[in-house]
């Protein structure tokens, strides 16, 4: 369980690649405080931390995961949103993520408006629904929906988060990674089942 406050931007150090599985090897400044076994959050997909080395750790991500997710292309020296899980006595500042990605969206438009930045995010629309004034998590971010449409919408970002991010390494045409939020995808199924 995540919230999608990020707690820094990593960089991918390494990539190894094995069968149909790729290794990713991930900086990190709290490598003292990551063990084996742990569920960290990158870019929104969860994790599992395999090895450690002195410089970060290494986590490997599936078919599934790559063919649902923005992973496979990962380059070295790309930055990574990373989120270590909720402890039990942690605040709950953002929402309910899980680090299961629904899909990926395509960046639309990207505004600059007086210091802030309003993002239009296209998906395919049978993945996923968002409202108004909802929560959805962008590449593991907690955000709120401005503008919600069929098969797009769009967030708005505060400077903060802008540079705390790697949203502003983001340019028109580029894939991030949707969760919609939990709780519409419940509504949407239970809709769809005609009872």
């Amino acid at each position: 369980m995540f919230t999608g406050i990020i707690e820094t931007i990593a960089v991918v150090l390494e990539i190894r690649s094995s069968q149909t599985n790729i290794h990713f090897h991930i900086s990190c400044p709290f490598i003292s405080e990551i063990s084996i076994d742990q569920s960290i959050s990158h870019n929104g997909i969860c994790l599992t931390v395999t090895e450690k080395s002195d410089e970060g750790y290494w986590v490997t991500a599936i078919a599934e995961t790559l063919h649902r997710t923005n992973l496979g292309q990962l380059k070295v020296g790309d930055p990574v949103n990373i989120e270590r899980c909720l402890p039990v006595t942690g605040r709950f500042d953002g929402h309910y993520v899980q680090g299961h990605v629904d899909c990926i969206g395509i960046i639309d438009e990207i505004h600059d408006v007086d210091g802030s930045y309003l993002i239009f995010i296209q998906h395919d629309k049978e993945t996923g629904i968002t409202v108004n004034k909802g929560s959805v998590a962008v590449n593991g971010i907690s955000l709120t929906v401005v503008d919600s449409f069929p098969d797009a919408f769009s967030v708005a970002i505060i400077p903060y988060t802008w540079e705390h991010t790697n949203l502003k390494h983001l340019e028109e045409g580029d894939q991030v990674n949707i969760e919609f939020d939990i709780f519409g995808k419940y509504v949407q199924k239970y809709q769809s089942m005609n009872l």
